[in-house]
């Protein structure tokens, strides 16, 4: 899988490394203690030295990056996460390091940005997406609603993803709305939402299917 993507896994990794170069080139007008974490107002709770915002970050990231891809590749049922599944463990995180450098860096600068919409923004697209691929995913242990009932039956499988696809969707416009309107706490709300309820629904139609 790696050496068939290999064009892709490079060029995601080099987006995810982006913002290194973005901060040598401000080096010099950083602070010495940039502005890495925010409140739900988007106001800044948490700094870090200049060295672990521009390297450090970007490093860890790409650390997940690869290691996602290691797992994909060696999953036993590899060959389900090939084409739209693939692409979506290869982009979440370059594009995670980009959001969070269009985040820390204008902050560290002293320019006012909406950190709270920002965020809301990306995760209701995030949602939307993820919502969009769920359906086309095929029986793996990589991406999807992994659990013993959903692995061992691809009809519950499909079932479930296509049931969770439409979920996120959902839960995807509804983020979006609360990032125009302001209202943070909601995207808390549906954490369990996204998570919780397909598993349930799936264990649902396990049970059914089991029943004489």
């Amino acid at each position: 899988m790696i050496k068939k993507n290999l064009k892709k896994i490079v060029l995601t990794s080099v987006i995810t490394l982006l913002p290194i170069i973005v901060g040598l080139i401000f080096w010099n007008r950083l602070p010495e203690k940039v502005p890495t974490h925010f409140n739900l107002e988007g106001e800044v709770d948490g700094w870090s030295s200049k060295a672990f915002a521009v390297f450090g970050i970007p490093a860890f990231i790409f650390a997940m990056h690869i290691a996602c891809t290691i797992a994909a590749s060696f999953d036993p049922k590899s060959k389900n996460i090939e084409g739209k599944p693939l692409n979506l463990v290869l982009w979440i995180c370059p594009m995670v390091s980009a959001v969070v450098a269009i985040v820390t860096y204008p902050t560290a600068l002293g320019y006012k940005i909406n950190v709270t919409f920002i965020m809301l923004l990306y995760v209701s697209v995030l949602f939307i997406t993820v919502g969009n691929y769920l359906p086309k995913c095929r029986p793996n242990y990589t991406i999807g609603i992994k659990v013993p009932w959903t692995l061992d039956d691809e009809e519950n499988w499909n079932k479930t993803h296509r049931f969770a696809g439409k979920l996120w969707v959902i839960c995807g416009i509804i983020t979006l709305v609360t990032a125009f309107l302001n209202i943070p706490w909601i995207f808390f709300a549906l954490i369990p939402v996204i998570t919780v309820v397909p598993i349930v629904y799936s264990y649902i139609l396990y049970k059914n299917k089991k029943q004489p």
